[in-house]
């Protein structure tokens, strides 16, 4: 399997959680599809204290796995908004 692009995607979305709207990193988003897994190595700007957990309300948002050998979170669906 390919790993992910390093240099990565120049667009940066800002990702917010979907009860609070509390934003929980700046992320350097490929395409144009929606939020399903960020890699670790794109997070610009990390606002979280846990990884995958809002700083604002605690609501668990993501789960750290590996996708493609890189360690990713994977999004639950409809915690999460991207703008």
């Amino acid at each position: 399997m390919a790993k992910p692009n390093k240099s990565g995607p120049t667009r940066t979305v800002d990702i917010h959680c979907s009860k609070c709207k509390t934003q929980a990193f700046k992320y350097r988003k490929g395409g144009k599809g929606a939020l399903i897994k960020c890699f670790i190595e794109r997070i610009v700007t990390d606002y979280t204290l846990d990884t995958g957990v809002c700083p604002q309300c605690g609501q668990v948002f993501a789960r750290q796995t590996m996708i493609r050998g890189v360690p990713a979170l994977k999004m639950i669906g409809n915690k999460v908004q991207m703008k």
